[in-house]
């Protein structure tokens, strides 16, 4: 055995005292006792199986004074973030075989973690030659960073249809274009009136009549989750979505797209997702350089970062006994790794040792200078949050206390699934 953990573990559903065997990079025993190996006692902090966030963008490349898989990858590891799924809108887009190749390339050896990339679809996209290089594909159906839009519904239907052939999700940013406005914005105010949630409720109703496993990301309204009601989709929300809306006072480092929307809004989804009816939990973690962001709200751009708080925040939540544990790993790993067909998510023989250490009782107030995004700022300044002790990717130690620790042991889990 390379290494033996020793601590209080969430296994099978529950918390209990258990040594987890590592070999190979994988779980090879769970037991009350294991013979032999390197040892580690974690004495009563806890071991999680690790974050799976389905939603970054982390701007590389084309991007890169905003954000870079180096930076990118090390702040969600720090988080308790082990494997993330990049977006395709980068400069260039990533749109074809040959571009995902390229994007493979220039961030392979910069990951402090694992990692996937979604293919972006456009009218005419040769899905069927991006699916072997994809962990899955993602349509726009309203504007935001980027060109990426799909807006008729025979294109959308193409896509769902060529899609469904190679057994992967199709993720959605799901706002009807049509229904968008773009009048002139001096606050978040005024930026949910140019985006209604009519606009997510009209994009949800499109695509029921499509063909294919559909992922709606960050769902931000409640009329949008009483449209997704008995329809076969997943569901993803966000941090900022569930814990800030329209009347938080943070200008346009709040502008994101969906925007965010009404206290009612907010609460209906932070109900929804403690009470276990929403699948994932993303970050959609989208920075901009400070000085972006302090540009007039109108033409500063849509986005905020969350890959390092998202997980450390809903720990906190957690531990004050607003969240369940089981609802927390479900949403942050076990569903995510069903979704996207990743041996990862959960405790169990034979997964990649995926794992984060925390101590429930080290909450502390999040500050930016001790993150690690290349963008240096935070809407979440001063929250709660109870950052991982000690985080492992495949059985390899890459953050002890809050810090880098070993080497970069980030790969492509596309190319780790077919190895």
């Amino acid at each position: 055995m390379d290494l033996v953990l020793e601590g209080r573990a969430y296994v099978r559903g529950k918390l209990g005292r258990w040594s987890i065997g590592i070999e190979d990079g994988r779980i090879a025993q769970i037991a009350r006792t294991i013979r032999g190996g390197e040892r580690l006692d974690l004495g009563d902090m806890i071991i999680l199986p690790g974050a799976i966030d389905p939603h970054v963008h982390f701007r590389d490349p084309g991007m890169t004074d905003k954000e870079d898989f180096s930076t990118g990858t090390l702040a969600a590891a720090c988080g308790g973030v082990t494997t993330v799924l990049d977006m395709p809108n980068t400069l260039p887009p990533a749109v074809t075989a040959s571009k995902l190749a390229e994007k493979k390339e220039a961030i392979a050896r910069k990951a402090w973690v694992d990692y996937g990339l979604f293919a972006g679809c456009m009218a005419g996209a040769d899905i069927e030659a991006m699916a072997p290089l994809a962990v899955g594909f993602k349509v726009f159906m309203g504007s935001s960073t980027g060109r990426l839009l799909v807006t008729e519904d025979l294109d959308l239907a193409k896509i769902a249809a060529l899609v469904k052939r190679t057994g992967k999700v199709l993720s959605v940013h799901a706002e009807d274009e049509a229904m968008i406005e773009h009048g002139e914005e001096r606050s978040p105010v005024d930026h949910l009136r140019n985006r209604p949630a009519a606009a997510e409720v009209a994009a949800i109703r499109r695509l029921s009549a499509l063909d294919c496993r559909i992922n709606v990301c960050h769902v931000s309204s409640a009329d949008g989750l009483q449209a997704l009601e008995g329809l076969p989709f997943t569901k993803e929300v966000t941090a900022h979505h569930m814990l800030l809306d329209r009347d938080s006072d943070i200008g346009a480092y709040g502008k994101v797209n969906p925007p965010l929307r009404t206290k009612e809004d907010r609460l209906a989804l932070f109900q929804a997702f403690i009470s276990g009816r929403i699948d994932m939990l993303g970050s959609d973690h989208a920075p901009h350089a400070i000085e972006d962001k302090e540009q007039e709200f109108d033409v500063a751009p849509s986005g905020v970062p969350g890959v390092e708080t998202t997980v450390p925040m809903m720990l906190a939540l957690m531990k004050k006994g607003t969240l369940p544990l089981e609802v927390l790993v479900s949403a942050m790993a076990e569903r995510p790794a069903e979704v996207f067909g990743l041996n990862k998510g959960c405790l169990e023989v034979g997964r990649y040792a995926d794992l984060m250490v925390i101590d429930p009782r080290a909450t502390v107030p999040i500050k930016v200078n001790n993150l690690h995004s290349k963008c240096g700022w935070t809407p979440f300044e001063g929250w709660d949050a109870i950052f991982p002790h000690a985080v492992f990717v495949r059985g390899e130690l890459v953050v002890e206390d809050g810090e880098p620790a070993g080497e970069r042991a980030g790969r492509d889990v596309v190319a780790a699934e077919r190895s």
